[in-house]
């Protein structure tokens, strides 16, 4: 198996599952210890789609970022949102903070159509199981489809930060930086 599908494949079990963890210890909020002692998905085998929660579902269909691009962030670069919100400490011009504004806005569009590629492909991992349709082929394919479409929507939100940097100068990118804290 190629490395890089081997990738997305391990992506596509592990983030459904941090996703589910997480928003499961959030959603229960006070409530959490009566139904953990059933188990730790207690309370949330109601949901539409098992593997990703209401707040989730929202976040996917309004294009956030949901920390995927943390990657980029993190090592110097800049994602369009934050450098609006700092736009005036870091004097972009007004040819950048224009240029920035129509970054944004496209990557915010094409975020929210993966989105709901994640959304549909996880909507069809989930029917496997509750049809009791899963069989090791379909899984591969189903497991494979959700692994893509997170792959791309995580993609989406990178190339934005790559494009940041093409934009900002070395000192704004080193602003932008010291400004979030990193």
């Amino acid at each position: 198996m190629k490395p890089f599908r081997l990738a997305l494949m391990t992506l596509c079990a592990w983030l459904p599952a941090a996703f589910a963890q997480h928003a499961n210890h959030h959603e229960l909020g006070a409530a959490a210890p009566a139904k953990h002692a059933h188990g730790p998905y207690a309370g949330i085998q109601d949901r539409p789609i098992k593997a990703l929660s209401e707040q989730q579902l929202s976040d996917l269909r309004a294009g956030k970022g949901m920390s995927l691009a943390l990657p980029a962030e993190l090592n110097g670069y800049p994602g369009p949102s934050h450098a609006l919100e700092l736009a005036e400490a870091l004097k972009m011009t007004a040819e950048q903070k224009s240029r920035t504004q129509a970054l944004f806005a496209q990557m915010h569009q094409e975020a929210k159509v993966a989105g709901e590629e994640v959304i549909a492909a996880e909507v069809a991992l989930d029917a496997l199981f509750k049809t009791k349709a899963a069989t090791p082929g379909a899984l591969r394919t189903a497991t494979h489809n959700a692994a893509v479409a997170q792959g791309q929507l995580r993609e989406t939100h990178l190339r934005y930060h790559l494009a940041m940097v093409e934009l900002l100068s070395a000192e704004q990118v080193s602003a932008y930086n010291r400004l979030r804290g990193y």
